[in-house]
């Protein structure tokens, strides 16, 4: 398989609040090869998204070198493109660890899509199915 695409979204009913991540995994041709959603705890919409990164990378290496990333959240995809500067402790924690992850692979990219885009509504979809069956 040449290029492994993931989609990711997290979100928090409260902001922190009860948060959950999900990832799409599809290949290069848009077939779904996995679906991962899970409840993460307490934690901010921001932390929620870049575990599911992080997540989608782990997802991913078990199907190629090259991986696009899809995700909704803007301030994710430009903190991880060195865009924007990261302020908060624990989110700079966590972009150490994706660019750790990212370093597993030939080439990584980074897209920031609408919220309208039909994987990442899939994707939040799956969020919102992990919040549910936590409140």
């Amino acid at each position: 398989m040449k290029k492994v695409i993931i989609y990711t979204d997290g979100g928090s009913r409260g902001n922190p609040g009860k948060a959950a991540s999900a990832v799409v995994v599809c290949d290069e041709f848009g077939n779904i090869l996995e679906e991962f959603s899970a409840y993460i705890g307490i934690a901010t919409n921001n932390v929620a998204e870049y575990t599911a990164l992080i997540k989608g990378l782990e997802l991913a290496k078990k199907y190629g070198k090259e991986v696009e990333v899809f995700s909704d959240s803007e301030l994710v995809i430009r903190q991880v493109k060195g865009i924007y500067k990261i302020k908060v402790e624990k989110l700079q924690e966590l972009n150490a660890i994706v660019k750790e992850k990212a370093k597993e692979f030939d080439s990584v990219e980074y897209k920031n899509v609408p919220r309208e885009n039909n994987m990442i509504s899939k994707a939040d979809y799956l969020v919102n199915e992990e919040l549910d069956r936590h409140r």
